[in-house]
């Protein structure tokens, strides 16, 4: 299934829940949860949002997840769950970007979060992300939705 929006900056997405449906990523998005609740990332200049970044030379994608989440949270896991993938078309050239989900099983302090100011813990998203403005603007397209659609799909009962 491919859908397709166009997003706060004026650029098409197209998002898909197969995998590698536009090829190979080099950006990645980490839904994480720790206990009960979700972890987010302060970035500096963004605001909450969900820790990912850029694959790094030799890497492989679930590895720049891995390293994205415990630079930006402390976050440690060894388990990274597939939701799906989009392809952002901008004037600069389109990014692929692959989101996983990860139930991290520890959160280490850290002296640096990198560009973030570390985890943020949550119980719950609020229901109108895209009106707050606590928010980084990657958390308010589509992509959010979709993501906790598959999420639901793989774990019905997950959430309850």
């Amino acid at each position: 299934m491919l859908k397709q929006f166009v997003d706060a900056n004026g650029y098409v997405v197209n998002f898909s829940y197969n995998k590698n449906a536009f090829g190979d990523a080099w950006h990645v998005l980490v839904l994480c949860r720790f206990g009960n609740k979700w972890v987010l990332t302060n970035h500096a200049k963004r605001g909450l949002e969900f820790p990912g970044g850029k694959r790094e030379k030799g890497e492989t994608i679930e590895k720049a997840a891995e390293r994205e989440v415990f630079e930006e949270t402390g976050g440690v896991t060894d388990e990274f769950i597939y939701l799906g993938q989009y392809r952002v078309d901008s004037p600069e050239g389109a990014f692929i970007k692959s989101i996983y989900f990860a139930e991290l099983q520890e959160l280490k302090p850290r002296d640096s979060y990198m560009e973030t100011n570390g985890p943020v813990l949550m119980k719950s998203l609020p229901h109108n992300v895209k009106g707050d403005a606590r928010f980084s603007f990657i958390m308010k397209d589509e992509i959010l939705p979709l993501s906790l659609q598959a999420l639901q799909a793989k774990w019905p009962n997950y959430f309850s």
